[in-house]
């Protein structure tokens, strides 16, 4: 493992004032016209710019009415300034001026995981096994960075197809720190405010409020089943009954018919590694941690 890092608040390498006027940001986005929005983050809306260079970015625009919002906006800030992973999203710049509250942050050009597996894209963008592969293995690897190799560690709080976003490559990155939280050493759990996606909320932190980094492994290992099913785990309704995703999962892992899950789009895919995928969710997250995901991961075949 590598040497511990301790995430400190600073502006972030390579950032350069000239990216932080305000109307600077809003000439590169054509003043946050509608054509260049591309999704909505935790706290505004998010457009595509391109700065005086012609580097192009993702510039998120933080709604001046969130009081909330601008609490995420600033541990957003603080939690990614100074961390670097291939698997996390790099922050380029920020403002904070008046009442604005913009992140600048690169430019992915297939812009998220929900939108290439389960939205608007899914008819063009064939993500064949190899790329849903390497997607699994770089969102675990970014965790497992997270998790094991920072001090305190950073639990997202908000691991979801949404927020794991795809470069030219398919190489995943995750984004939106908006809800994120430090992790003293010795603790075992935060007692917190649920914060989240239903459908990837650990039971114990939906039910009690008890935050854990284990929180993010099972909002993991639900982003694996629907890699793997192309299906959403906010639809309530698989297998012809009321349930949630990992509901049926575990039915057809326990009726020995877990390959039924299995994306129909996915015409060629090695069953036995998928089935590994499948049951990493499956069995006791808490006995699973990110680097333990990376490893057995390492076997497969590369993206085509």
């Amino acid at each position: 493992m590598s040497s511990k890092l301790r995430p400190t608040f600073s502006p972030p390498h390579g950032f350069s004032p000239t990216y932080s006027s305000p109307s600077k940001v809003k000439l590169s986005t054509n003043n946050f016209h509608p054509s260049n929005k591309i999704g909505r983050g935790g706290f505004g809306i998010v457009y595509k710019g391109v700065l005086k260079n012609g580097t192009q970015v993702a510039v998120k625009a933080l709604s001046a009415e969130s009081k909330q919002g601008l609490r995420e906006f600033l541990t957003e800030i603080d939690v990614i300034s100074n961390v670097r992973h291939a698997n996390l999203v790099k922050l380029i710049g920020c403002c904070v001026q008046g009442t604005n509250r913009i992140l600048v942050y690169e430019y992915l050009e297939n812009n998220s995981l929900d939108t290439a597996l389960l939205g608007s894209n899914r008819k063009t963008i064939k993500l064949n096994w190899g790329k849903r592969s390497a997607i699994c293995k770089g969102t675990a690897s970014g965790l497992a960075y997270l998790h094991e190799e920072l001090e305190p560690p950073i639990v997202h709080r908000d691991i979801k197809a949404s927020n794991i976003l795809l470069d030219k490559n398919f190489t995943p990155k995750i984004g939106d720190f908006g809800l994120a939280k430090l992790f003293p050493d010795n603790i075992t759990h935060i007692s917190t405010k649920i914060r989240g996606t239903t459908g990837y909320l650990a039971p114990e932190y939906m039910l009690g409020g008890k935050l854990t980094i284990k929180a993010d492994v099972f909002s993991f290992g639900v982003l694996i089943l629907e890699i793997v099913s192309g299906r959403s785990s906010g639809k309530a309704s698989w297998g012809g009954i009321q349930k949630l995703l990992l509901e049926w999962a575990r039915q057809l892992y326990e009726e020995g018919q877990l390959l039924e899950m299995v994306d129909p789009d996915l015409k060629e895919f090695p069953e036995n590694e998928v089935i590994r995928y499948c049951c990493m969710t499956i069995v006791d997250y808490h006995q699973v941690s990110p680097a333990l995901v990376v490893s057995p991961v390492e076997t497969t075949q590369d993206a085509d």
